[in-house]
């Protein structure tokens, strides 16, 4: 190969590789975890309560447990009554306990929220703090992650303790297992906090944290990635009789099932739509399945088609074949009285434990989803 040649392929290949550091995992030691001994970063965030905390709201308590964790990640969900049972256990003997959420919501893609209904913007923040009743202040960093950079949390969650001067004793995980229906072997947050109130040296001051990875700012493009790969899916519309109706809902399968009716020419079905676009693509991969039935005229398919392939529509679509509305309601569900929109979820074994004729809360629907024993929050 010629120098001149030579040089421009390797010139090539360096940008490529950095091209990929950029939009894959942040490089090794990009955001280096805060070292035992170190003393506590300060801090100025705001919490759900829209109050600010710093280091010195804490003052008084000799020791200060600071947890990073968030909505969306199964574990960090996995977590929350155990961090609500050490708020409990541990606040009237001078432990105070803060939670500070660290991701960027702009660099969580819709696909990485399938254990969840809601995702870590500030907003969903405080309905989760509020359905979970927490005990202890949960602060917001994702527009900046500034606080998240000083102690470099491995995952979510990932606790700190620090003593009366503020000094890093102990940095790792809750428990060693994650499921709460498990039983845990070490409890070394526990033991952590027991030593420390007893004056002793904790006797493992470091573990390793599993958990969802922080989804740093320059994780973003990841978002753009993902609009490309699911613009290319192909969108197709099948038509379905009455029978085939009546299978989809005997549900004899595995899934979850989510049936939306709908019509290019329902307003309100229109402006909800692109909600089940986006549930599709946060629960396809578990068992769970999304199917679309326009009532249409079979005459209007190609109408309908369009705005299926303009919405991004990729899941299971089918527009009912003949003109004959009351047919499609006997078929989908004898207690419906026609009014589009109209959403189902239906269980494996065809039970029915939502029915919703007219616009869906998108926020409860995900809900009613994520809490059903076929999907479940936890891994």
């Amino acid at each position: 190969m010629k120098p001149a040649l030579l040089f421009a392929s390797i010139c090539f290949l360096v940008a490529a590789c950095n091209h990929e550091d950029h939009s894959a995992e942040p490089p090794a030691g990009k955001h280096p975890t805060l070292a035992i001994g170190a003393a506590a970063p300060d801090f100025s965030l705001t919490g759900v309560d829209e109050k600010t905390y710093s280091l010195a709201s804490f003052k008084d308590a000799p020791i200060l447990m600071v947890v990073f964790t968030c909505n969306h990640c199964p574990t960090a969900q996995a977590y929350e009554d155990r961090l609500i049972q050490l708020t409990k256990d541990y606040g009237g003997k001078g432990v105070a306990v803060v939670a500070i959420m660290p991701n960027d919501p702009h660099s969580i893609r819709l696909d990485e929220l399938g254990y969840t209904d809601m995702s870590d913007s500030y907003e969903e923040m405080k309905r989760r703090s509020a359905e979970k009743q927490f005990n202890f202040p949960y602060l917001y960093d994702g527009d900046s992650e500034i606080v998240a950079v000083k102690y470099g949390p491995v995952a979510t969650p990932h606790v700190f303790i620090f003593d009366k001067d503020r000094k890093l004793r102990y940095s790792g995980r809750i428990d060693d297992v994650e499921k709460p229906t498990k039983t845990p072997h070490s409890l070394d947050t526990r033991n952590a906090i027991e030593a420390l109130l007893a004056s002793k040296e904790v006797p493992v001051p470091t573990t390793k944290v599993f958990g969802c990875s922080i989804k740093w700012a320059e994780k973003s493009d990841w978002i753009e990635k993902a609009k490309a790969e699911w613009a290319k899916e192909p969108v197709k519309l099948d038509t379905i009789t009455a029978e085939g109706i009546k299978s989809l809902i005997a549900n004899k399968t595995n899934k979850l099932k989510v049936i939306n009716v709908w019509a290019t020419w329902c307003g309100p079905c229109v402006a909800e739509f692109p909600e089940f676009v986006n549930m599709n693509r946060m629960y396809r991969r578990r068992d769970f399945e999304f199917v679309s039935i326009s009532a249409d005229e079979p005459a209007k398919r190609d109408k309908a088609l369009e705005f299926l392939q303009k919405s991004q529509a990729s899941a299971t679509n089918y527009i009912f074949n003949v003109d004959d509305k009351y047919k499609l309601i006997e078929a989908i569900d004898p207690k419906w009285q026609g009014a589009l929109p109209y959403t189902m979820v239906i269980e494996p074994g065809g039970k029915v434990i939502y029915a919703k004729d007219g616009p869906i809360d998108a926020a409860a629907l995900k809900k009613v989803i994520v809490d059903d024993p076929a999907i479940g929050r936890y891994y």
